[in-house]
């Protein structure tokens, strides 16, 4: 990733990236980080059968999982500090199946104290997109003048 537009967010991208790899739910729900840039995260989740409930789609926890991390490290992306999920509102749009999914998260408006994260997932269906889950200018991250005392992640 090329972060020589803003170069100042190199340091950030690296602590992000190195508390994540201390994430073990993310290790354990074998989610990845695609994409990270100044006010957004893309997080994506390969099918396994671990992930699926009884009919064979992705479970809703799935979904809610994936928003509220790719909400949280968006937030932490704009000035670098911790942030803590406050608030989210998740609206599940469609079944979410396929081989992946993935989230979409963006900073509406960020803030000292809340920042107002958008996210979108989308499942991934023989090499197209289905709009599956929004939380929209719903989530609301609460931003930490320091890390809590159990970690000292920015995410």
């Amino acid at each position: 990733m090329n972060h020589d537009a803003d170069p100042d967010f190199a340091p950030i991208a690296k602590r992000i990236r190195e508390s994540i790899s201390r994430q073990g739910f993310m290790s354990h729900i074998g989610a990845q980080l695609s994409e990270l840039a100044r006010g957004s995260c893309t997080l994506t989740v390969d099918r396994r059968p671990q992930l699926l409930q009884q009919n064979g789609l992705f479970h809703g926890g799935v979904t809610a999982f994936l928003v509220d991390n790719a909400t949280t490290i968006a937030a932490a992306t704009w000035r670098g500090q911790p942030a803590l999920t406050a608030k989210y509102k998740l609206n599940l749009l469609s079944p979410a199946s396929g081989e992946r999914l993935i989230c979409r998260s963006r900073v509406i408006k960020p803030g000292r104290q809340v920042a107002v994260v958008a996210a979108d997932v989308f499942c991934l269906i023989d090499g197209v997109e289905k709009h599956t889950a929004t939380a929209t200018a719903l989530a609301s991250i609460a931003m930490l003048e320091k890390a809590p005392a159990a970690s000292s992640s920015p995410a």
